[in-house]
């Protein structure tokens, strides 16, 4: 009799703990209910003016504001990621890269002795010359501007960079490519779309020199010792 006694006691003690346990579930669930919100996501503030409101689009450089002004110095230093596949001196051989004296403003693809890849030969059509937006365009992302060559080298993202680049390769024979006039529709604060129509302005008088090709040109910049190799342009 005593041993049925204790089976109920146990039975019983389990019965109250499982009550309990349901009641503090549904307890809690009442306090901490939640609610589905009205609109599912991340409300998402829109300026004024909807998409055209947001940030000012990027701007070619305005060249005859830029070239007077830029630094030199920090152009021949930015060149030094080039040395490794291009020379820059008067008759300097061709490397992984051709020679870039006179670079700016000569013919695309158009250096004798050097031998270039199927993409930047078709790219004279869009580009008969390195301009400076040519070069610029080229310098800061190579394999997106010609699509198909075989430069390696991931480009200079940095446009006071590439305007120092460019100003210095300018002292190296291309003295002679007229810079152009200052241009408003370049300049901070101009509406998208006339920088967009917006050329390189009027020339300026030319001085004497050559004519040249782009900075970094069909090849690796800085490649590791272990796989430097030519790349044919």
């Amino acid at each position: 009799m005593s041993g049925n006694l204790e089976w109920n006691k146990i039975f019983g003690a389990g019965l109250a703990t499982v009550f309990t346990i349901l009641v503090v579930q549904q307890a809690s669930g009442f306090v901490y209910e939640t609610k589905a919100p009205e609109k599912m996501g991340y409300a998402v503030e829109i300026p004024e003016g909807g998409a055209e409101g947001g940030a000012e689009a990027a701007l070619p450089p305005d060249w005859g504001t830029l070239i007077p002004v830029a630094d030199l110095a920090a152009g021949e230093a930015a060149f030094a990621r080039c040395q490794a596949c291009h020379t820059i001196n008067a008759g300097g051989a061709n490397g992984i890269g051709p020679n870039l004296y006179g670079v700016v403003g000569r013919a695309v693809a158009g250096h004798a002795g050097f031998a270039y890849s199927d993409a930047m030969v078709a790219h004279k059509a869009e580009d008969p010359t390195w301009s400076l937006d040519a070069l610029d365009h080229f310098i800061t992302a190579p394999a997106r501007y010609v699509s198909g060559t075989k430069m390696s080298f991931a480009g200079l993202r940095d446009t006071e960079t590439r305007v120092n680049l460019i100003a210095w390769l300018m002292t190296q024979g291309s003295s002679g490519y007229a810079v152009p006039a200052p241009d408003p529709a370049r300049q901070p604060g101009a509406a998208a779309g006339e920088a967009g129509e917006a050329g390189e302005g009027e020339a300026a008088a030319p001085i004497e020199g050559a004519a040249g090709q782009p900075v970094i040109e069909e090849t690796d910049a800085a490649p590791p010792a272990s796989d430097s190799a030519p790349v044919g342009g």
